[in-house]
């Protein structure tokens, strides 16, 4: 058959959401009606779980509920904890990751549950165990001994606190991861949020709709891009080595990683809160090139070729000067956008159908089938 198709789904519209909506020509980005400069700075990763899974920010007592529970749910199964700590030690970090979500499937007896209370329940579990589960794989690969999760620390800081080996993390550092989270927790319909929609909407299980989620977010044109930006500016090294690094990709017609992005036509506002982010820990520190460099780059590719800097650009040189290694970037935008996903799929669930595109057959027609001996 043939039928108007778009490649790569560009312009076409795969669900309603009340979840988040990117304007690209405008450079907004909102969560369910606040602007995400209403909200980074001024709510934490909570309060954007909280209101991205209820439509609304939580008062008091149900934040103090909502933390509670997820520092209740942190605790993994044994299983799964002997699991990631029997993986090659140069496994892939988002590899390990993927697998130890879809493990967590395997000891959820009730895990095939949709109904929405329980549902709600398994969502809440794996947004405070993907941490868990990151921070750990990274400690059997260093080789040290695994530590008990704080239930006084919120995500960011449990997190941190795992990843350092139960060193407990300064408060200017968790603030910075904090809303790194909130501002990685959902961006419309990106590839990992519609893979995990499409799964689910085979009536599969949360765990198989994260895990397709996140083996859709490695790929480096997706999540994976953070670690290659921080990896171009390693290589580029100083700021007087920008010009010739730049002029070389440009005739060479080579990708600069964290420059361009499918949506926004204009400055990405998370790349806005992320580049004050990377100028003051770079002065905490002590550490300018990274914010130079950044700057210098985004600068020409705006003037040469008319494009902006994305969330990855700046985020890489977060993420790096909070001494976080540059394998486990990605796995962070996972745990971050876990919230995301987990509340596109609460909304799939909510009013499903299967999705079930077609595609445009372009192959040869009417060949006969000769037999074997004369091929």
């Amino acid at each position: 058959m043939s039928s108007t198709g778009s490649k790569g789904l560009e312009g076409i519209v795969a669900a309603k959401t009340y979840l988040s909506d990117v304007r690209g020509d405008v450079g907004v980005l909102i969560y369910r009606g606040y602007d995400i400069n209403e909200l980074a700075g001024n709510v934490g990763y909570e309060e954007t779980v909280f209101l991205l899974h209820h439509g609304r920010l939580p008062n008091v007592s149900e934040l103090q509920e909502l933390k509670t529970k997820l520092a209740g749910y942190r605790k993994l199964p044994q299983g799964v904890i002997d699991l990631m700590t029997s993986l090659p030690k140069e496994t892939v970090p988002m590899n390990a990751l993927r697998t130890g979500i879809s493990a967590l499937g395997c000891f959820d007896a009730d895990a095939d549950n949709n109904e929405p209370g329980p549902l709600q329940e398994k969502a809440l579990k794996i947004i405070a165990q993907i941490p868990v589960i990151t921070a750990y794989f990274h400690l059997h690969r260093q080789g040290k001994t695994l530590v008990e999760s704080r239930d006084d620390l919120s995500e960011a800081a449990n997190f941190l606190y795992l990843m350092n080996g139960g060193v407990e993390a300064d408060p200017e550092s968790v603030a910075t991861l904090d809303m790194c989270y909130v501002l990685h927790a959902d961006h419309g319909m990106n590839a990992s949020t519609f893979a995990s929609r499409v799964t689910v909407a085979t009536l599969s299980d949360i765990y198989s709709g994260i895990t397709s989620a996140i083996g859709t977010l490695k790929g480096p044109l997706h999540g994976g891009a953070n670690e290659a930006v921080i990896r171009m500016l390693q290589q580029i090294g100083s700021l007087e080595n920008v010009d010739p690094y730049i002029e070389d990709c440009l005739a060479t017609k080579k990708k600069i990683m964290g420059i361009g992005h499918r949506v926004y036509k204009v400055l990405d506002p998370r790349a806005v809160k992320l580049r004050g982010m990377v100028q003051k820990m770079g002065e905490k520190i002590a550490e300018p090139k990274w914010i130079q460099m950044s700057d210098k780059i985004a600068g020409i590719m705006q003037e040469k070729k008319g494009l902006h800097a994305n969330v990855d650009f700046y985020s890489a040189s977060v993420y790096y000067s909070l001494d976080i290694p540059i394998d486990l970037f990605t796995p962070i935008f996972a745990i971050a956008r876990t919230s995301g996903w987990s509340a596109h799929i609460l909304e799939q669930l909510a009013d499903n159908r299967l999705i079930r595109p077609q595609s445009d057959y372009i192959g040869p027609e009417g060949l006969k089938a000769t037999p074997i001996e004369s091929r």
